[in-house]
Order: C-alpha cells, then structure tokens, then sequence
C-alpha cells in the first residue's frame, strides 16, 4: 500500500474539518428503510474520501456505510486484493442533534484480516490508529490500556442495552457488576474510549462490519480484548451484526466475560 498511516490521518482531518464540522448541528436528518437516520453530511464525507483515496492510492476499493446492502456484498464477494471499510460518519444521530460524540471510521481489510485502522474524533482532534502487529496510537504517540484497572466492582461499562437480549439486559439492569454504566451512541468510538482506559468494559448485541473493524484493532493493539458473546473473534468479513464483548485487559476481559454468559 502506497499510502502511509501519515497521510490517511491527514486525509481524514481534513475532510472532517470541511465536511462535517460545518454542518455539525446545523444538517436535517432522514431515515433509511431499517429506522437509522442518515444526513447530507454522511454523504458528503463517503463521497470527499471515496475520491481521495483514489487520488492518492492504489485502486482499492471501498465499502462505505452509505451504500446498499447489495453493493457492500458484491464488494465483500469480490475484492480478494483488499477493500476500504469506512462509517464516514458514527454517531450520526448525535451530530445531528448536537451532541459532540461522533467520529469517522477508516479500516484496511485485507485476506480476512484488519492491516490498518483509523478513526478520527474532530471535536476532540484525536486520531486514533493502529497497523497490525505494530501497536496503537493517538495522535501519533503510542496508546497502551493502562496497567492498572480496577477490580470488577469499581469499573465504568459502555454498554448497548437496546440490541441486547432481553434477559441479559433485565440482569444487568437489576443487579450489575460493574460500578456505574454510559452508552454515548457511536459503536466505532467507543472502541477508542476503551483502548485509552477511559473505560473498562464494553458490551454490544449487535454492530456491523463498518462500525467495529477499525476499533477491534485499535484495541488489541493498545493491549484490550475482545470476542462476541459466543466467544468467537469480533471479525467476521460479513454483514450480518456481531455482538461484542471487550475489556481493557485480559484478566477483566475473562471476568466480565464470565459474568455475562455465566
């Protein structure tokens, strides 16, 4: 790949700061046919990075959230040379409310696997990126899960309660191991709040290809651990949701994970 980490980071900052910040708040949002709301500025973005990396790669493909589900399959199905993952725009429904938790979402998938991954919070101005088998960074300097995490009881969880299953979501309502729960509303995100130890447990019932490709990177990368609910790898080059369950270490990963299925 011609590209380097360098340069997708300043392609992304800077269609960022001219697509979406200008319309931060200020956009009307529409609905797509599953319920989800879509608006100029996820167009826009998909459109302003299709076209620069074109300009400034090799002729890879992309696969961008703002496509029908038709195209991303034949995508999937025949881009064995390597593909482009993007959500121009995570978050959407908090951007168009004015709620500043929202990122762009960039990963390199290659054989099966995630090469290298971005993703790009411009309210904050961090970059949060990973290569496979070389660590993660933010803002160009290296990102490691803190050495040092609470004990079960004192953690913070990010967890999805709305594409759970019912009898896991009555459980952790009712009596949760964990010390106080968010849910902040952009799956790729909240990846990156993990691997930064901003918080420690991470549960979801259902994210697509595009919404945790590059985050389940970023977070192996800085030293965190992830599977779905069945125990499986997060990855699955498909679009059918996975369930994802993440800690920001391993020996809290198998606790919370044990709480969960237990």
């Amino acid at each position: 790949m011609n590209l380097s980490i360098e340069k997708l980071q300043s392609i992304l900052i800077t269609a960022a700061g001219e697509e979406l910040l200008p319309r931060f708040a200020q956009v009307e949002r529409s609905f797509k046919a599953d319920g989800s709301i879509v608006t100029e500025a996820d167009t826009a973005m998909q459109h302003r990075l299709q076209n620069a990396l074109l300009e400034n790669g090799p002729s890879i493909p992309l696969l961008g959230e703002e496509m029908s589900a038709a195209e991303q399959q034949a995508l999937l199905s025949e881009s064995p040379e390597g593909l482009w993952l993007l959500d121009p725009l995570d978050g959407t429904s908090n951007f168009a409310a004015g709620i500043p938790y929202f990122c762009v979402s960039l990963a390199l998938l290659r054989q099966g696997e995630v090469e290298l991954a971005l993703i790009y919070d411009p309210l904050r101005d961090e970059c949060f990126s990973a290569e496979r088998g070389r660590g993660a960074m933010l803002n160009g300097e290296p990102l490691l899960v803190p050495a040092h995490l609470p004990s079960l009881a004192r953690t913070m969880g990010l967890v999805d309660f709305k594409r759970l299953e019912p009898g896991l979501a009555a459980r952790l309502a009712s009596a949760p191991p964990y010390a106080s729960q968010r849910s902040f509303g952009s799956g790729a995100l909240d990846w990156c709040m993990m691997a930064a130890g901003r918080c420690h447990l991470y549960l979801h019932g259902g994210q697509k290809l595009w919404d945790y490709a590059a985050g389940q990177l970023i977070l192996a990368e800085a030293g965190g651990f992830s599977s779905s609910l069945e125990g499986e790898r997060v990855l699955r080059p498909a679009l059918r949701p996975r369930s994802v369950v993440a800690a920001a270490g391993r020996e809290l990963y198998d606790q919370w994970f044990d709480w969960l299925t237990g």
